[in-house]
């Protein structure tokens, strides 16, 4: 089972972006600060803060939030939280991070405005349509063509 969440927050880092050399994939990351904010005797206080790494293992999401996101935007972030656990090699002492493997990632709305765009897809392009190594060889038709008389029956 899942656990799909969805947070907000403030970035906290500035966006990590790689890719390989045929720009087929690309991976982003970034770390992600939610501090919860209550009212104590009627004064805004800020709660301890929570900071998320955020994956995004999607390639065209990865390449989005590069174009669309900076340090310090809010925003609104969906995805699988899961827990990343280690040993330290020189303490061996269990450490634990919390990773949200982002499935959609927007700006928070209420704390702003924001304008979207579409972004441009780069597609592969196809062979040219002459090259039979590609497509195999072309029958020539026997129908006629569009100033041909048909042949009588």
């Amino acid at each position: 089972m899942d656990a799909t969440i969805t947070v907000t927050g403030n970035v906290g880092s500035d966006i990590d972006v790689r890719t390989d050399d045929t720009n087929e994939w690309a991976y982003a990351a970034f770390r992600l600060a939610c501090t919860p904010r209550f009212v104590r005797n009627g004064t805004w206080r800020d709660g301890e803060t929570t900071w998320l790494n955020v994956n995004c293992r999607n390639r065209q999401l990865s390449l989005n939030v590069q174009a669309s996101v900076s340090k310090g935007d809010p925003l609104i972030v969906t995805g699988r939280l899961t827990t990343w656990s280690w040993t330290n090699a020189e303490t061996g002492e269990v450490r634990e991070r919390l990773v949200l493997d982002a499935l959609a990632v927007g700006h928070d709305l209420g704390r702003g405005t924001s304008t979207f765009r579409r972004a441009e897809r780069t597609m592969p392009q196809p062979p040219p349509a002459e090259d039979p190594s590609v497509f195999g060889e072309l029958e020539e038709s026997t129908a006629p063509g569009p100033d041909e008389e048909k042949p009588a029956a």
